[in-house]
């Protein structure tokens, strides 16, 4: 069977068919051969047949489907459909001629095409191969006895094909022979490697076995096969309706798009289908072996196919909103989202999805709010000291189930996401203020951070001051096309002199200046307009520069400071925390105890 929304039959004439017949031909003519020149030495032609070399036609992937006990064996097609398909036509081709010839070798041949009458008890039992929905109404025409009067469709223009063809090969033949040579190839000689799939089998990660792995499969392809083949077989009705629905959006070009690098490259719709996988089962879903986990899924769980592509619709509607910030409900959220989309943070994706699929009357913006930012939050404090990102996978699994729980029970989604971060144990805890000052004063930002992401805090800090900045006209810029400056250049040799005179005193300095060159305290942001020739110079003529700068409130400070040295980026760099520190709130659960601190 050949599930019902695979894609369309593309073997043509030019492409597949002409040479496949050729293969065969030159395979029969190899056996013509070889027989002849056994009947020549006397010797048996069963052993001359061995020594001809077969044709390989590649693999397939077939799944074990369930049939009736004594009735015909039942397997999807997962890999194949157009090998199958066309074997089968050559099939037919051949036989009209063994036909027209009353060859007895038509019994034989018709065997490949149908299945004897005494094991057929059902209608389509008779078929060795049961195409897509799309294609049933033409395929008893096209392999049946009865020549079709038209070749409108592809199946009948390759069955007439590969008949004339045999007819014009076997006509010219002076021997009278290559007829059964081109039976007995097609029988014996024509092979294909079948992979029977068994349910413990992941047919996503044997294909991309089979392909090298020089390309990521799509693992939404197969479910999309596995659903409606899966509805198909549950005698569901309006599956056609059901995919332009609900599932032909998804096979739009912006959703086959990849996203993602190297072996983390998939498309947006195996995203998807892990995130939509891992909010309703409560596991992490690995896009690697997508399929087989959806598989188990669906085995598990008794739903209908409607009800499943609906659910799935609605995580979809979810992902565009999440990738496109602009349709969220308010300008929070979408902050929050673009921001999670910069430092990629996938892990995450199933429970922002799960949160938009909420009604508002459940989950009022303003909760959605809170436990978005939280999530942010989250993800940006432990991003700037360098938290390790192992076990975020599980740990936002976790959050999930925990909301999901608060759902259920009637309790506040968004006090069950803040509570549950909260308490995260020591190696996935939500760092602290003081966690976030200590990684400003100390840690090195240039080169530990990608430019995108130091791009992404010093914005974010410039956007906060500028809201609070109640003299000032707030100022709209593009963060992402700024550039990064250091005030105190990383080559500061020439103009930034150390007057240490002892060689092991100045040695340390200028170490202690090369590190805290690349600290947070002492980059910045400029527009295209700050003069770069003067990047290296020193603070008397570099200083105006960023008095012209002075739009964005990151500049301000330095445009009123009379020097600057390690001391100076040290002071920047906690005030930068502090104001950071407003961004990205720790967020207490209502009924949790506020912890203060005594203030410096």
């Amino acid at each position: 069977m050949i599930p019902t929304f695979q894609r369309d039959y593309e073997w043509t004439l030019e492409g597949q068919w002409k040479l496949l017949h050729e293969d065969l031909l030159s395979a029969a003519e190899r056996l013509q051969k070889a027989r002849s020149q056994a009947d020549a030495l006397g010797e048996p032609r069963a052993r001359a047949d061995k020594t001809v070399t077969p044709h390989f036609l590649g693999a397939i992937v077939c799944e074990q489907l369930p049939s009736s006990t004594g009735g015909v064996d039942q397997r999807a097609v997962i890999d194949g459909q157009q090998r199958l398909t066309t074997l089968q036509l050559l099939a037919r081709g051949i036989l009209d001629v063994l036909q027209e010839k009353a060859s007895p070798r038509a019994s034989q041949m018709r065997r490949l095409i149908k299945n004897p009458a005494d094991v057929a008890t059902e209608h389509l039992d008779q078929y060795k191969l049961w195409p897509r929905r799309k294609d049933r109404e033409v395929w008893p025409d096209a392999v049946s006895d009865e020549i079709p009067s038209s070749n409108g469709h592809p199946y009948l223009s390759a069955r007439k094909f590969f008949a004339d063809q045999t007819r014009l090969a076997v006509d010219a033949d002076p021997d009278g022979e290559l007829l059964d040579a081109v039976v007995d190839t097609l029988l014996g000689l024509f092979k294909l490697v079948v992979i029977d799939l068994e349910d413990n089998d992941d047919a996503q990660v044997i294909f991309e076995v089979l392909n090298g792995r020089q390309t990521p499969l799509s693992a939404a392809d197969l479910v999309k096969n596995l659903l409606f083949l899966r509805g198909d077989l549950r005698g569901e009705v309006e599956l056609d309706t059901l995919y332009d629905r609900y599932w032909a959006p998804l096979d739009e070009a912006w959703w086959k798009t990849t996203v993602g690098t190297g072996h983390a490259a998939r498309g947006r719709r195996d995203v998807l289908l892990s995130a939509w996988l891992t909010a309703v089962s409560g596991q992490e879903a690995a896009v690697g072996h997508l399929y087989g986990q959806v598989r188990a899924y669906l085995a598990a769980n008794n739903r209908a196919t409607e009800t499943v592509l609906k659910e799935l619709s609605e995580y979809a509607e979810a992902y565009v909103t999440v990738y496109h910030p602009e349709r969220a409900e308010s300008a929070t959220l979408a902050q929050a989202y673009a921001r999670l989309d910069r430092i990629r943070v996938l892990t995450a994706v199933p429970l922002l999805l799960w949160l938009r699929t909420l009604p508002v009357d459940v989950f009022p913006i303003s909760d959605h709010e809170i436990a978005v930012g939280a999530i942010e939050s989250w993800v940006m404090r432990r991003m700037v000291t360098g938290a390790n990102t192992r076990g975020y996978g599980t740990f936002f699994v976790d959050v999930l189930k925990s909301a999901q729980a608060a759902h259920v029970e009637g309790r506040s989604i968004s006090d069950a996401v803040t509570a549950y971060m909260s308490s995260a144990s020591q190696g996935l805890a939500w760092p602290t203020d003081d966690e976030i000052t200590s990684s400003f004063a100390n840690n090195k930002f240039y080169n530990s951070f990608t430019q995108e992401r130091i791009r992404l805090v010093l914005g974010a800090i410039d956007k906060q001051l500028q809201l609070e900045n109640p003299r000032t006209e707030p100022a709209k810029f593009d963060y992402e096309q700024l550039q990064i400056e250091h005030i105190l250049p990383s080559s500061w040799q020439s103009h930034w002199p150390l007057n240490i005179d002892d060689p092991a005193q100045l040695e340390l300095a200028s170490q202690q200046r090369h590190s805290a060159a690349h600290r947070i305290g002492n980059l910045t942001l400029v527009t295209s307009r700050f003069n770069q020739g003067v990047s290296n110079f020193g603070w008397d003529i570099k200083r105006p520069e960023f008095a012209l700068q002075s739009g964005l409130q990151l500049n301000k400070p330095l445009a009123s400071s009379a020097s600057w040295d390690e001391a100076s980026i040290q002071t920047r760099a906690r005030q930068l925390a502090e104001v950071a520190c407003r961004v990205w709130p720790r967020v207490t659960p209502v009924g949790t105890p506020v912890e203060t601190a005594p203030l410096d």
